[in-house]
């Protein structure tokens, strides 16, 4: 029962986790791409009122026309939409699952002792370390860094190009020290902390900050302003990283590497480049040639991590394929305690698994489990072997 509630929790925070990332990502996509769409207002009325762009559009059968005040108008509305639930929501969510998932089975998620052989208490602690560290670490950086000379926020490729060496660093220790998948995971959930603290801290106490003057007739400081466009324009160059972060966790052919640092590393600077030829796009210029860069790390990766090709090898019996299973998979997928309801106890049930045990162990390569039980890639090759000899007898009935 305790398993079956477990997978319950796991799929409904994975769930909640999942609406709540499109609703931010997706607000902050748009946003984006409207505010390199805005055009200068013609009409004498809207200059008057101190409209600075305006956009028409249409959809679901109307049509829209945001206007963008750079100066608020005289009135200022009483009820003004906030978009920060969206972040929190999805940090939180995030954060739960992260706990249900990997802080609850430490010994088996966080820990694989060929890596770093730890007790479950301090992995615990170094993976919320890398949460509030990488915060600081970014924060702290675009404190001493995001400044120009007359006191203005900028310099943002200064401070994204620190950023980017201090996220590979990262992602090279959480590989020496945790678990490959959940080390791809911790450098996405601290990408992501960044991104939300930004939003917590900086964005929204600014803009409120902003308003309050407004309100009281007090004059507005425009570092508020500038602060919180270079953390949302820090924040719209993260998403596609943390994006492919989570995502890559799932396949252990990238998170199992020798070199899983760099693997992850690669990934997340093609999410940087693609994400930066939209936000250029959206402002008129077709730079391709970031798609194109793109394109090559992945295509290079591809190449880079391919498997290499093996001797012609006759198909194992079903007797080598149970001997294997019985002394890598059985621990865990025998009796009605199999995890997943997956049962591995008789030459029947292999077969039946037959497909599954060939998608997870030899081509994702996410089992066993943070591969606790030491099967070798010449084993994953037998049972691949097994499951194309089972493929080719069905063709050829």
């Amino acid at each position: 029962m305790e398993s079956y509630l477990f997978d319950w929790a796991n799929l409904l925070l994975r769930w909640l986790h999942l609406i709540t990332v499109i609703a931010w990502i997706g607000a902050s996509f748009y946003f984006v791409w409207l505010d390199n769409h805005l055009v200068k207002p013609e009409s004498p009325e809207l200059k008057g009122k101190g409209v600075d762009g305006e956009l028409w559009a249409v959809h679901g059968g109307g049509f829209y026309n945001p206007q963008k005040y750079m100066v608020a108008p005289p009135n200022l509305p009483q009820h003004l939409h906030w978009f920060y639930w969206e972040s929190y929501w999805t940090w939180m969510s995030g954060f739960a699952l992260f706990v249900v998932l990997y802080l609850f089975n430490a010994s088996s998620f966080l820990i694989d002792k060929r890596v770093h052989d730890w007790a479950p208490p301090a992995a615990i602690a170094s993976a919320l370390g890398f949460l509030a560290a990488g915060w600081v670490a970014y924060d702290q950086i675009c404190r001493q860094f995001g400044r120009r000379k007359d006191g203005s926020i900028g310099n943002d490729g200064l401070v994204l190009g620190l950023v980017a060496v201090f996220v590979v660093i990262a992602a090279w220790a959480a590989c020496q020290l945790f678990a490959g998948r959940a080390a791809f995971l911790i450098v996405g959930a601290m990408i992501a902390t960044m991104m939300s603290a930004n939003v917590l801290f900086w964005i929204i106490p600014g803009q409120k900050q902003v308003i309050a003057d407004m309100r009281a007739g007090r004059p507005v400081d425009p570092v508020h302003g500038q602060r919180g466009k270079q953390r949302s324009v820090h924040n719209t160059y993260f998403g596609l990283p943390v994006l492919i972060a989570m995502l890559s966790n799932h396949y252990g052919m990238l998170y199992s590497h020798a070199q899983n640092w760099l693997v992850l590393s690669v990934l997340m600077a093609a999410g940087v480049l693609i994400r930066t030829f939209f936000v250029k796009r959206h402002k008129g210029v077709n730079s391709w040639g970031l798609v194109g860069g793109a394109l090559v790390l992945l295509a290079g990766l591809i190449v880079w991590m391919a498997p290499q090709k093996q001797a012609a090898a006759p198909a194992p019996t079903l007797a080598e394929v149970k001997a294997l299973i019985d002394s890598r998979c059985i621990a865990c997928h025998t009796g009605i305690a199999a995890q997943k309801g997956m049962r591995l106890d008789s030459a029947e049930a292999i077969q039946t698994q037959a497909a599954a045990i060939y998608q997870q162990v030899v081509l994702q390569k996410t089992m066993p489990l943070n591969n606790a039980t030491g099967i070798t890639e010449a084993e994953r090759a037998l049972l691949g072997r097994w499951f194309e000899s089972l493929q080719q007898q069905q063709q050829a009935r």
